[in-house]
């Protein structure tokens, strides 16, 4: 993987459509998946945070999944250290919706 600030930065902005000013990190894995380079832009500048594994791979995120991954800090960690993630995006529970009575339905239940 030899792109770096230019390339990375038209890859955010061209193929993922988003705002690489965002202040969001954008991950970028090769294809072997031992390699991976992020991009931030911190509000003074570009940052670039690169590692390659000197043994075993970086997670491969579920590729059946095809909306955009977000990862919290401490999911971004485990990735960083080479923790497997395949399974978060099949085995993470639902968001459960609660809906909110109003007061009406309230006093004629109660009636």
């Amino acid at each position: 993987m030899r792109a770096s600030y230019d390339t990375l930065f038209a890859k955010a902005k061209g193929v993922l459509g988003q705002d690489p000013f965002s202040g969001h990190m954008f991950v970028f894995i090769n294809s072997r998946r031992t390699s991976t380079k992020c991009l931030f832009y911190d509000g003074t500048g570009f940052v670039l945070l690169c590692k390659r594994m000197e043994r075993g791979l970086f997670s491969r995120i579920n590729p059946m999944y095809a909306k955009e991954v977000v990862l919290t800090a401490a999911e971004f960690a485990l990735f960083f250290e080479g923790s497997n993630l395949e399974k978060r995006f099949i085995e993470s529970p639902c968001e459960i919706k609660k809906t909110v009575l109003q007061k009406s339905s309230l006093q004629s239940a109660s009636v």
